[in-house]
């Protein structure tokens, strides 16, 4: 069960770090409109009530190719997110 913990903590730890940096990107751009940077923690958040709420699904017949689909979608959604990070202007 220490995998599924570890998982939880790296979907927690990479959300959490995204979010930290719009806010960041925020601060130190307090002249320009926040509507894109919003738009990117509200993503990050649905990211992450999808990605625990697949680690928390019981009916998996394999877990071990489950847990890996899921970690490697958190890999993808955060380059996604990380990118429209990039891209404020």
């Amino acid at each position: 069960m220490a995998n599924v913990r570890d998982l939880k903590k790296d979907i927690n730890y990479v959300l959490g770090d995204i979010i930290e940096a719009v806010y960041v990107w925020e601060m130190e751009n307090t002249d320009k409109d926040t509507k894109e940077s919003e738009a990117i923690i509200d993503e990050a958040i649905e990211t992450f009530d999808v990605l625990i709420a697949k680690v928390n699904a019981k009916d998996v017949e394999t877990p071990k190719a489950h847990f890996k689909a899921i970690n490697l979608e958190l890999e993808e959604k955060g380059k996604a997110l990380i990118e429209k990070i990039n891209k404020l202007s």
